[in-house]
């Protein structure tokens, strides 16, 4: 496979993954802002911190109210982690390798792309928000399940599914990440309102059924992070997502320094114990998770990938 190909198909898949845990960030920090009184003291200015690009939004906005911050995360090109420049994004590398790819890929693509880039300002209101970024999780996923389900499982398909997990990981400590923002001020005393918080970060990553069937029938929050960090089932957990990505790489030629780096990121997230962290510990190790993802990117890229100023663009994302 031609090195640029499978860089295409790589961030094909992270851009899918991205757009819709976009979408899940926004729905889940929109809930527990609403469901938290204010006297909480929560604000919107978190969600952008939480994304890694408080600069780029700082550079474009003066204010951190709620119309910003959203339309930031879900309409602006310019912000290359938006829904929009994702899917945009997306959609051009699905253009660019339809040849791999299965016939209804370029066309499930296109209309999703339409569909955001057409209703996408409508969803910065409170009243159309919730049904715009179902839909954008939903279409997401039906995309993903098109390509696990029709696509051959070769080096392409590999890529491909090496890009979703690694963004998976990646997206997964930052909603966990918008929970901690928002119980840190309180310096760990307990409220009456953190299990409904842990129950909307549950809900925004689909995980709240898995973890009443496997873990407590009630919502305890150092149970749900150790869930989410470390459950070795749960597919959208932190410890199964770098498990997968580590199977893509054992699949792949020439994989021994990423796979290295990978290894060293599931020791890391295996024998961490958040139960025993406070709120500010949480937050640094998560830190420190996002860095080591970024780190396994970057070795995946000097390995596989032509580093040209295309390539150094979607890095920045």
């Amino acid at each position: 496979m031609l090195s640029r190909v499978a860089e295409r198909v790589y961030w094909m898949g992270r851009y899918i993954e991205r757009a819709e845990n976009a979408a899940r960030l926004v729905n889940a920090y929109a809930t527990e802002v609403m469901d938290l009184p204010r006297s909480l003291g929560t604000g919107w200015h978190s969600l952008a911190d939480i994304t890694g690009a408080s600069e780029l939004f700082t550079g474009h906005y003066q204010n951190y109210d709620e119309r910003n911050v959203v339309k930031f995360l879900l309409a602006d090109t310019f912000n290359p982690g938006s829904v929009l420049a994702s899917l945009k994004m997306a959609r051009e590398n699905v253009r660019t390798t339809r040849e791999l790819l299965p016939t209804e890929t370029w066309e499930h693509m296109n209309r999703l792309y339409l569909y955001v880039k057409d209703n996408v300002h409508s969803s910065l209101s409170r009243k159309h928000r919730f049904a715009f970024l179902n839909n954008v999780i939903f279409r997401c996923q039906q995309i993903s399940g098109l390509l696990a389900g029709t696509m051959s499982y070769d080096s392409a398909y590999e890529f491909v599914r090496l890009g979703i997990n690694l963004e998976r990981t990646d997206m997964t400590t930052r909603i966990v990440d918008s929970a901690v923002f928002l119980l840190m001020p309180r310096k760990d005393e307990p409220s009456d309102y953190d299990s409904l918080l842990w129950v909307n970060v549950l809900k925004s990553l689909s995980a709240y059924q898995m973890y009443r069937q496997h873990v407590y029938t009630r919502v305890i929050g150092d149970e749900v992070v150790r869930f989410l960090l470390q459950d070795e089932q749960f597919p959208r957990s932190v410890a199964r997502a770098v498990s997968e990505a580590a199977s893509c790489l054992k699949a792949l030629p020439r994989s021994d320094t990423p796979l290295l780096r990978i290894s060293r990121l599931q020791r890391r997230v295996k024998e961490a114990e958040p139960m025993n962290m406070s709120l500010e510990e949480l937050h640094a190790f998560i830190d420190n998770l996002q860095s080591e993802v970024n780190e396994v990117h970057g070795q995946i890229a000097a390995t596989w990938f032509l580093i040209d100023s295309e390539t150094a663009e979607q890095q920045s994302a």
